[in-house]
């Protein structure tokens, strides 16, 4: 890599990562901006953690930037009621390391809570609320997510495959395999055997009418090694090709593509072409890439356990396995240095990575466990739901939910969510996930 490419590589790194944490801090902005609205009493809002940069104060709030740029917060008062059973205690009583831990956390908490304050913690207000100021982050980064991509969708375009084909492969081979010219002894594909071109374009499948891409691929996955009639617009009249059997192969999975399963294969790659959108197919394609990223979300700690284990071992880093802040921003320099791309395209590429991570993030906080803010949803929802029963039984208001109960989790999934992110970062310095080779 020559002095101008590294410096453009360490550029678009460090652009992109202060693009990232400016996404980060937008996210705590939109805790803090409805927590604002209902009057919660706000102390801090930070972007980073650890020792504290720069500072100001602003009426009751304290803004500023912290050593460790990896996250943020915004602290508001009154997380968790009083306890029931000791509405007046002020020091955690030993009855159980559930009931103790969330009474040291309530008891540490209560310590700045003034008489003045009553009305302005959050546990007080009503449970809709607390939905907003709690979803309030992560929507922020799915309507930061869905202005990226339209930006990128309704004036460059996005590439998108097409049913015409670009390449006919002659021969059957594993898809780990590396490139090499077909031997003799090499099964043909059935694309080779049934006379596909270069240029044709596929127009039905066993009788079906076919209209993208993704269709056709999951009709010839689904079609396993039988028998395959196919139709192509071939210099502008249909040609119905010699029937053959689609073959048995590798392929990688739709929904996880570090897996490769045996399903059905035809052997042709299809023409992209750049295609604009709106807000409609904007919208399409976060929810595919929603479904996929649920999906690969429940797997997560699976994944990551992985890496660390390739790590150690010395195995290949998995192209499609999970990556930190670091490795997206190393992948945002690979892109902005190399000369494989144009200049135009790069800059699409990064901004779509951006709007993508944007989503990742508001996924990820989603997740209906404490300290994420899909915890204190999902608490938000429960509340709803008790007190609506008990008004519908008449029965006495069962009061606020008290998430200092969920404590224990919220420790356990934040070490493990803390250990995911330092294996992440340790592999995305010292063995990172390579685009260009």
């Amino acid at each position: 890599m020559s002095v101008l490419e590294t410096v453009i590589y360490i550029a678009g790194a460090l652009i992109f990562f202060g693009l990232v944490m400016a996404s980060v801090a937008l996210h705590e902005v939109g805790h803090l901006l409805p927590a604002k609205l209902f009057n919660v009493k706000t102390t801090q809002y930070f972007v980073g953690f650890g020792r504290t940069l720069w500072s100001r104060r602003k009426g009751e709030t304290e803004y500023g930037i912290k050593a460790i740029p990896l996250g943020g917060y915004v602290r508001m008062i009154g997380m968790y009621p009083p306890s029931k059973e000791r509405p007046n205690q002020v020091r955690a009583t030993r009855t159980g390391i559930f009931q103790s831990v969330a009474d040291q956390a309530r008891a540490a908490e209560w310590e700045e809570i003034r008489p003045e304050d009553d009305g302005r913690l959050l546990f007080q207000k009503k449970w809709w609320q607390k939905l907003i100021i709690m979803a309030g982050g992560p929507m922020m980064n799915v309507l930061l997510a869905f202005a990226i991509l339209l930006g990128v969708t309704a004036t460059f375009g996005v590439y998108r495959e097409t049913l015409t084909v670009s390449r006919v492969d002659e021969c059957i081979r594993p898809l780990d395999a590396p490139a090499a010219a077909c031997s003799p002894n090499d099964p043909k594909t059935p694309a080779f055997q049934a006379g596909l071109r270069t240029g044709d374009q596929i127009v039905s499948f066993n009788g079906v009418p076919i209209e993208s891409w993704g269709q056709l691929q999951q009709a010839i996955r689904a079609n396993l090694d039988h028998q395959a009639k196919i139709i192509v617009l071939r210099d502008g009249q249909q040609v119905e090709l010699k029937p053959v059997n689609t073959a048995l192969n590798g392929v990688r999975d739709e929904w996880d593509p570090s897996k490769i399963i045996q399903q059905g294969f035809l052997g042709v790659t299809p023409e992209a072409d750049r295609e604009r959108g709106g807000p409609v197919t904007v919208l399409n394609d976060m929810w595919e890439l929603t479904q996929r990223t649920g999906y690969l979300l429940l797997q997560f700690p699976v994944k990551v356990f992985n890496v660390a284990r390739d790590l150690v071992t010395g195995k290949p880093r998995d192209l499609y396995g999970p990556m930190s802040i670091v490795g997206a921003s190393r992948v945002a320099g690979e892109i902005a240095s190399t000369d494989q791309v144009p200049v135009a395209d790069k800059l699409a590429a990064l901004a779509l990575t951006l709007g993508n991570v944007n989503l990742f993030l508001a996924l990820f906080n989603l997740v209906p466990l404490l300290p994420m803010d899909g915890g204190h949803i999902a608490g938000a929802l429960y509340e709803a739901v008790k007190r609506a029963l008990a008004r519908l039984f008449r029965r006495p208001d069962p009061g606020h939910v008290d998430t200092a109960r969920m404590l224990p989790v919220a420790w356990a999934v934040g070490i493990v969510v803390a250990l995911s992110g330092a294996v992440l970062i340790i592999a995305d310095i010292f063995d990172p996930i390579r685009l260009f080779g």
